[in-house]
């Protein structure tokens, strides 16, 4: 029969001293404002371009219903995706406002 070897301590492991994948890493990490931003932004230039592709197909420069079916619903899939997050966000904030310290 086979002998099992027991585990050793970790902490002479190859990967002593090296950091762990899951902490951020220093320097160049955007804030939550930030990000916030650029999303509302991703969403706002998304509508744009929903809206821009609406009125070439009105003026005739685009034949092709589905493209802009496309625009139109990634747009309307970005906002709702907005306001849901923003709603997580302000419930947290509510419930933040409600502890007690």
């Amino acid at each position: 029969m086979a002998q099992i070897n027991p585990i050793g301590p970790v902490e002479g492991g190859k990967h002593a001293g090296k950091p762990s994948k899951l902490q951020p890493p220093s320097g160049d990490v955007p804030s939550f404002k930030d990000t916030l931003k650029g999303v509302m932004k991703d969403v706002n230039d998304m509508q744009v371009k929903a809206d821009k592709s609406i009125e070439k197909m009105v003026a005739g420069e685009i034949t092709d219903v589905h493209q802009v079916m496309t625009a139109v619903q990634e747009a309307n899939v970005a906002f709702n995706t907005m306001m849901e997050i923003r709603n997580k966000v302000m419930d947290a904030y509510q419930e933040l406002m409600r502890m007690r310290l």
